[in-house]
């Protein structure tokens, strides 16, 4: 059996990304399957991590465009070189104590598309190079800033000098840089002392699966369709005509429909099968919807 869909792992402490890949391709024992994640959680970062498999990897940059939520904690009144606990932080007992209500007003204004400096310590590429491995080389690195898009900030809960965020905001945004900005707002510094990833578009915390499901498998009985990897997209369905005709890279007609409204003009859509698996990704084309990705029916 091919495997074709997405595992959705929750991430421990103390482990990469790329250590969870690592296992997940252990558990395939030789099987030829290409396997990707979705986006990079740092080693002191926990929870959700998506895990495409097979054709599964060609969705993984639509995975990626989705909503992020997280939940994290940080530390007022100190700073460390990473922003987070990598680095023994320095305390600044001096600066202001900002109140609950003073942290409220603040966040309101880091909402909605807003330019944000990620750390040194990032994956960030300057000049093709890791960001962190040229700081970790003695090299003085000045990061690009970047437009990120917060959806929501809130302050969930404050005892000074411990604040804890919640967070769901677009791709590419960094935490540890959102809570110093917040910090800032308000006469302060931070540092992040903890953060989860509880969700990735309907990829949820609650029904993620542990590194030991994943050891335990099979894999197969773990994995969550790829249509999912779609929901934010403008969708039609297809019958078993149409079916062939994109499978042989012809084009079809369709009307797309996302939130219960027929999308016009739209540059890329998601043919669906009658049974509402994914059978391509298309683009318009003389009127009609050409095959951008086709992809196989589950089994």
């Amino acid at each position: 059996m091919s495997l074709f869909g997405f595992l959705n792992c929750n991430k421990p402490k103390g482990m990469t990304s790329r250590d969870l890949v690592n296992i997940v391709q252990g558990q395939l024992r030789g099987r030829r399957c290409k396997v990707g994640h979705c986006g990079t959680l740092d080693p002191l970062a926990e929870g959700v991590l998506v895990v495409g498999l097979g054709p599964a990897v060609r969705l993984v940059p639509m995975v990626q465009d989705q909503a992020k939520h997280y939940r994290g904690t940080f530390q007022l009144g100190a700073q460390s070189p990473t922003g987070d606990l990598e680095f023994e932080p320095t305390l600044y007992p001096d600066l202001p104590q900002p109140t609950a209500d003073q942290l409220r007003a603040a966040a309101t204004g880091l909402t909605g598309l807003i330019t944000q400096v990620p750390p040194a310590y990032s994956a960030v590429r300057v000049d093709g190079r890791r960001a962190y491995d040229r700081v970790r080389s003695g090299q003085s690195v000045e990061m690009p800033s970047r437009t990120v898009r917060i959806d929501q900030l809130d302050v969930l809960d404050y005892e000074f000098p411990i604040m804890e965020l919640d967070v769901v905001c677009g791709s590419g945004t960094y935490m540890r840089s959102l809570g110093m900005d917040l910090a800032q707002a308000v006469g302060s510094t931070a540092v992040m002392t903890s953060l989860t990833r509880v969700g990735v578009g309907p990829f949820r915390l609650e029904d993620s699966i542990s590194v030991e499901q994943i050891r335990r498998g099979p894999l197969e009985d773990l994995l969550m369709p790829p249509a999912l990897a779609v929901v934010n997209l403008p969708q039609f369905s297809v019958g078993p005509e149409d079916d062939e005709r994109l499978g042989n890279g012809q084009t079809v007609q369709g009307r797309p429909i996302l939130d219960g409204k027929e999308v016009e003009n739209a540059d890329l859509a998601a043919a669906m099968t009658e049974r509402g698996d994914l059978r391509a990704l298309v683009k318009p084309k003389n009127g009609l919807w050409g095959p951008y990705r086709v992809f196989p029916e589950p089994s």
